[in-house]
């Protein structure tokens, strides 16, 4: 077991070098605390029209900013993982190390991962800070936050397996661009405006009441927003979900959030074992 992760931490530690370097830590953070102090600024008004706490509301809020944001900043980080290398020739050099392609994409994912885990909790903390200033009553939010956070690194571990499944799919970095961007829309926005578009065809029929909630599920940006609106003080407040997330059990949507991760990189072992160098 150590002669197997040995090698895998140190393929994970140089590309976390790598991604100091090319400036990805310093951008996402940024990017995350930005949107998440404007949310925590603007989510703090509707307070006492809802009835909670300043950072419930603000965690209601955040889910809608991580369900856009954390799937973009992931896929950005890993559709050039494979790709990048292929293109470069440095993907036969390090097939040639002492650890298996499984092993190669851990490290790989292991760095980004890191580098996702600082953003997300840099923005998500200030977001926290600034709401315990202004309501003494926001430390009642802390267990909601603290869901936020891990369901959002599950999240962004999703994404960041489908970019280097994407990756070793496309085996070109601007066909890989394309297609981690399409995968984006596709699971983060269309899906969800097709599901609405259904919904409002079927008027409330056999579709809405039995195939809409396993579908939601079957999608992992759904499946996150619904599982941290679920148990949710302010799911009024938050979104179109609200509803859906009352009808829909929680532990169903946690059970996709923690499968979806699995499945991804599964998929992204299974598209590297098909690239030759």
């Amino acid at each position: 077991m150590t002669a197997f992760f040995r090698p895998v931490f140190a393929l994970g530690t140089t590309e976390f070098r790598i991604a100091l370097r090319n400036r990805w830590v310093t951008i996402t953070v940024a990017l995350m605390a930005l949107f998440a102090l404007v949310l925590s600024a603007a989510g703090s008004a509707p307070t006492g029209d809802v009835g909670v706490d300043a950072l419930s509301v603000t965690v209601a809020s955040l889910t809608s900013l991580g369900v856009y944001l954390v799937p973009l900043m992931a896929l950005l980080m890993s559709f050039d993982a494979v790709a990048g290398e292929i293109e470069r020739g440095t993907l036969s050099l390090t097939l040639t190390y002492p650890v298996s392609r499984t092993g190669i994409l851990m490290g790989k994912f292991i760095a980004h991962l890191a580098v996702l885990t600082i953003a997300v909790g840099a923005g998500y903390g200030l977001a926290a800070i600034t709401a315990l200033a202004t309501d003494p009553e926001a430390v009642t939010g802390l267990p909601a936050l603290l869901r936020l956070f891990w369901s959002s690194i599950l999240l962004g571990a999703v994404f960041l397996a489908l970019g280097y499944a994407l990756s070793a799919i496309a085996r070109r970095p601007g066909a890989a661009a394309g297609l981690a961007i399409g995968v984006w829309l596709a699971l983060v926005v269309l899906y969800d405006l097709g599901l609405l578009a259904a919904v409002v065809a079927d008027g409330g029929g056999v579709f809405t009441a039995r195939a809409l909630p396993w579908l939601l599920l079957a999608n992992p940006a759904d499946a996150f927003r619904l599982y941290n609106l679920a148990a949710s003080e302010a799911t009024a407040a938050a979104s179109g979900l609200g509803g859906a997330a009352q009808t829909i059990p929680a532990l169903h949507a946690l059970i996709s959030v923690l499968l979806w991760p699995l499945a991804a990189f599964g998929l992204a072992v299974a598209a590297l074992r098909r690239v030759t160098p």
